[in-house]
This record gives structure tokens, C-alpha cells and sequence, in this order.
């Protein structure tokens, strides 16, 4: 899935001041050496209480050359797939989003205009145009119910987001139907209500509807388990502007030139 999603990630935009703090930050960037080093980072109290209950390789996997190719969890008959919608909490109902419709996109968004991926100082984030996201969002077989929001009651305002689209990822050597996941984006003020691992459930759910049992998805952050990883670097073209802005800072010991 991606970015997710939700909540959401994506790779941050400004380079980590310390590197030496950073336990991804050595030459060494392996997907087994990344894995590797957040364990020995994590605590032994931090877990992943929402993934870890999820059919995704599990870092305690990673290197065991024993597990078999294939499907973590094997598909369910259709007729087993829960029907119903997952329960929100009691102020809050889903919605499904119509991209064709132009109220609908520009609530979409704004939504992501405002909450979507920033970076750690809150300087700047994802601001994707309606153009884009109906070019992202409406591919050749796409399923409307799987572009999800998620409203407050009272005020019918759009709060949350999470899509998928239909994708064919080769996997080796075979060609594997699977949902890509991405824009997971919920409201700032209602990152308190995990609400994100009930939409991820969701949008599985709807995908499962369609005979699909794969998906693939993107974050910013290390999620049980990573199969790839990349990184961006930036060089910025007018530094001086950017500092004036508000966008960059001068670091400690540094000069305007």
C-alpha cells in the first residue's frame, strides 16, 4: 500500500542535521541492514500494535531463508468477505469520495492540501492539484468505492481519506493483481482518534470485495516490513530566496555564504 499511506508518509523532504543520530544515515543502506538497525534501535516496549496483527512480513521474519514464496494469508471465499462497512467511531461515518464530481475533488483537496505529508518543522507539505488527483486516482478499471472518506457527522466536513487503484506488479516471475494504497490522510486535529488503522481495514475489506488479496504501499517510516526502501537528496537553486522565505534556515556555524 502506499502512503500511505496514511497516516499515510512519505520520505522526508529536509536532511537530518545530525547525522550521526540518525540510525539510517550510514553508507550501508541494504533493506536487511536497515531492517537490522531499527531493531537493535527499538526498544523492547515499542511495537507495532496495529501491523503487527496484519498479514505483512514481520521483521522477526526478516533472513529466514525457511518461510516459502507466496501469499502471507491465502484468499477467502468471496461469501466469508464482511460485508458490512467497518465501525467508525460514533461521530464520524464514511463516505465514498466521487472524483468526478467537483465539489467532492475540491474538498479532497483541501483536505490534503492542509494535512497531507510535511516535514518535521511543518514548513511545507504534498500540495497535489484536482488535475493530478483525478489523473492519479481515475486509472483505466478503477473502482469509485475505493476512493474513501471519512465525515463528521454533524458537520458532513470531510476529515479523513485513504484510495486505492487497481495495479499489475510482477512479482519474480509472475504477474500479480494487486490494489495500490495511497493519499491515507486524516485531519490534524483527529490524529488522536486512530482513526487510520480503521480506514486501512476499510479499504482492505473493499479491495477483497474485488477478488484482490495484494496491495502495495509506501511510508515514510519504517513499517513491518520494508521489501524496498529509497532516498531523496535535494540541492537547493537559490538558497539565499529560500533562507528570506522562510523555508530554509542557516545552520549553527554557518554563513549566508
Amino acid at each position: 500500500m502506499t502512503d500511505s499511506n496514511p497516516p499515510t508518509g512519505s520520505p522526508k523532504e529536509n536532511p537530518d542535521p545530525n547525522p550521526e543520530a540518525n540510525p539510517f544515515s550510514n553508507d550501508d543502506s541494504s533493506l536487511e541492514s536497515i531492517v537490522r538497525r531499527f531493531q537493535d534501535s527499538m526498544s523492547s516496549v515499542k511495537r507495532h500494535k496495529f501491523w503487527e496483527t496484519q498479514p505483512v512480513g514481520q521483521f522477526k521474519d526478516v533472513g529466514d531463508t525457511s518461510l516459502p514464496d507466496g501469499s502471507i494469508e491465502l484468499p477467502t471465499p468471496l461469501s466469508e468477505v464482511k460485508q458490512e462497512p467497518y465501525n467508525l467511531p460514533s461521530p464520524y461515518e464514511w463516505t465514498t469520495c466521487d472524483m468526478d464530481s467537483e465539489e467532492t475533488c475540491t474538498e479532497v483537496y483541501i483536505l490534503l492540501k492542509n494535512n497531507y505529508v510535511e516535514d518535521d518543522e511543518n514548513l511545507f507539505r504534498f500540495n497535489y492539484s484536482k488535475e493530478f488527483l483525478r489523473w492519479a486516482l481515475r486509472p483505466p478499471g478503477y473502482y469509485k468505492s475505493w476512493h474513501i472518506g471519512v465525515r463528521a457527522k454533524a458537520s458532513k466536513k470531510l476529515v479523513a481519506f485513504i484510495t486505492g487503484v487497481p495495479a499489475r506488479i510482477r512479482v519474480r516471475n509472475e504477474i500479480v493483481k494487486m490494489a495500490e494504497i495511497n493519499f491515507l490522510c486524516v485531519h490534524k486535529k483527529l490524529r488522536s482518534k486512530r482513526l487510520a488503522p480503521v480506514m486501512i481495514k476499510e479499504v482492505t475489506r473493499r479491495v477483497h470485495l474485488e477478488n484482490i488479496w495484494q496491495a502495495a504501499y509506501t511510508a515514510g517510516v519504517v513499517l513491518p516490513t520494508p521489501i524496498t526502501t529509497c532516498q531523496y537528496w535535494h540541492r537547493s537553486l537559490n538558497p539565499k530566496k529560500l533562507i528570506e522565505v522562510g523555508f530554509s534556515r542557516l545552520g549553527a556555524r554557518m554563513t549566508m555564504s
